[in-house]
């Protein structure tokens, strides 16, 4: 009988662990969607996981009237367990206050039935698709009661720009959390996915320009997120999504988490409702490159541009080449690494891989000087960062893409 019961159990976390391949109303399309990395030990929870609420804060971009949540543990050293999630729209001021929710909004989220599932180590698991008015680009919170939870080894995403709330025990209901700790953080939540008969999605590949750094905590004003709401605002383009993969300090060859050419089919390829590719990352290659790696790092990171494409193509994706910006002012400058980003530029410029250019390069370059971006883009923060833009530039970047690019 026990044998039998093992078996059961086994079972159903593994069909948690699958998704639904077949959608009721249409297939499933990723309307919002993080990069999941190990998270580092600065960037840990202020407060422990195990036993307490965890809710965080994301903002969507397509809509649809069914969702479903999912929740990754492939950097785990042990299994999680989710005892309760729900999902609801913020209210309030969300993120950037108490962690409000509308309560009338509020939907328990389950797996195949259940309220609890265990996500074993290495795997990722998703929601029962549940009935829920997600308008586009809404911002909602994910609520999440854990079991036991190591630590140290957390699947995560630090470059969220956005508050995460942390509350003792089970809060997934509560309608705000004043008393919580909080942390500019995602944790374990790596999708939400719509069903759609029309809706398409574009997927950014990139490093910390895409990821965010330099735009506003809980502003939702990175490049991709203000590429989402002219799509959605122009009726040619208003089912098109928007999943950021960025991960900051990432690059093609290395860098932090997952190198691009080890995460690239599960970040790009396997987004759900995936049809559009813009790849935007390079930079930190470039800018850590020395002696004989920089020999070759043009040629490189072609070759891996090139691959990516034929990948991205095999999977019926079209995809876009985004030109590197300028650091001229950075660390990273450099004649040699200017001269390489100049070499790749021309490369995305002209070639035929690519089914078309997204020249980022040319839209934020300073016309004075054409190693730097323009002074008005600078972050401020630190007078040295000449490498990511503040919201000002983001949303120039995000002006210059032609939304036609999509129309197929």
């Amino acid at each position: 009988m026990q044998e039998t019961k093992s078996l059961v159990v086994a079972l159903l976390v593994a069909l948690s662990c699958m998704p639904n391949l077949f959608a009721a109303d249409g297939q499933w399309v990723t309307t919002w969607g993080c990069a999941p990395q190990l998270t580092e030990p600065g960037n840990l929870p202020p407060a422990p996981l195990s036993n307490s609420t965890l809710r965080q804060f994301i903002r969507t971009s397509v809509g649809g009237k069914n969702l479903r949540v999912r929740f990754a543990n492939i950097f785990g050293a042990e299994a999680v367990t989710i005892r309760a999630a729900h999902i609801a729209l913020a209210a309030g001021r969300g993120s950037a206050g108490t962690g409000e929710i509308n309560p009338a909004t509020d939907t328990a989220l389950t797996f195949h039935g259940a309220a609890e599932v265990i996500i074993p180590k290495g795997e990722t698991v998703f929601s029962d698709a549940v009935d829920f008015d997600l308008p586009a680009l809404a911002d909602v919170a994910v609520s999440v009661c854990f079991g036991d939870i190591s630590g140290t080894t957390i699947t995560g995403h630090p470059g969220s720009r956005t508050t995460s709330f942390i509350v003792a025990s089970n809060f997934v209901s509560a309608v705000s959390l004043p008393d919580a700790q909080r942390t500019p953080h995602w944790y374990l939540i790596t999708g939400i996915e719509v069903q759609s008969d029309v809706a398409k999605t574009i997927v950014v590949l990139g490093d910390s320009i895409t990821d965010g750094r330099g735009s506003t905590t809980d502003g939702n004003n990175r490049w991709p997120d203000i590429l989402a709401q002219r799509l959605h605002t122009n009726t040619p383009t208003t089912n098109i999504g928007v999943v950021n993969v960025g991960i900051g300090g990432n690059a093609i060859f290395g860098g932090l988490g997952p190198a691009a050419v080890k995460r690239f089919d599960r970040d790009v390829l396997e987004q759900s409702g995936a049809r559009w590719l813009i790849l935007f990352e390079g930079v930190n290659d470039i800018g850590g490159a020395r002696g004989e790696r920089a020999d070759m790092l043009a040629t490189n990171l072609i070759a891996a541009y090139t691959e990516f494409a034929e990948k991205a193509h095999a999977k019926n994706l079209r995809v876009f080449g985004a030109t590197i910006t300028p650091f001229g002012g950075n660390g990273y400058y450099s004649v040699e690494h200017e001269a390489i980003r100049q070499q790749v530029n021309a490369w995305i410029r002209t070639n035929l891989i690519c089914d078309g250019v997204i020249d980022f390069d040319a839209a934020v370059r300073d016309p004075a000087d054409a190693t730097k971006f323009k002074v008005a883009y600078h972050p401020g923060v630190n007078a040295n960062d000449w490498l990511h833009l503040n919201p000002a530039g983001y949303k120039a970047m995000a002006d210059a893409i032609d939304l036609n690019l999509f129309a197929q």
